[in-house]
């Protein structure tokens, strides 16, 4: 793991807290996007050079829509940058950690993601990213 790729928080609407953190950032999100397969649309932000993701449930079965429905608004996930997934993800498994997608799939903003179940990590999400080549 190379570095803290962004820290994700759930929210109940994406708007508001765009606006909020608008505010708080003294700038826009650079970026808005829905990913479909998760049910979640998602916003970024940069606060120097470190990203926030709000993420918003797009249903009420996508895994926003409970988390948010057990725990409320706050920090879902942190996501680390890693150089390759599939390699980092054999050596956690090795470590003992669990993998709740060993095949990484299309996250947001050009990504591919796979996430460790919280339960092997002190309860908090984790979320590796590789940049997608363009």
């Amino acid at each position: 793991m190379r570095k803290i790729e962004h820290i994700g928080i759930a929210v109940h609407d994406l708007e508001n807290s765009n606006a909020l953190f608008s505010k708080l950032f003294g700038q826009p999100a650079y970026k808005i996007e829905e990913v479909e397969s998760e049910g979640v649309k998602t916003s970024f932000f940069m606060c120097g050079p470190n990203k926030i993701e709000l993420l918003e449930a797009t249903n009420e079965n996508s895994p926003i829509a409970k988390f948010l429905e057990k725990k409320g608004e706050g920090i879902h996930h942190i996501a680390f940058d890693v150089e390759d997934i599939h390699t980092e993800i054999e050596r956690l498994k090795n470590e003992g950690f669990t993998v709740l997608n060993e095949i990484p799939k299309k996250g947001a903003d050009n990504k591919l993601v796979a996430f460790l179940h919280p339960k092997s990590t002190n309860g908090v999400l984790i979320e590796l990213c590789q940049e997608i080549p363009i």
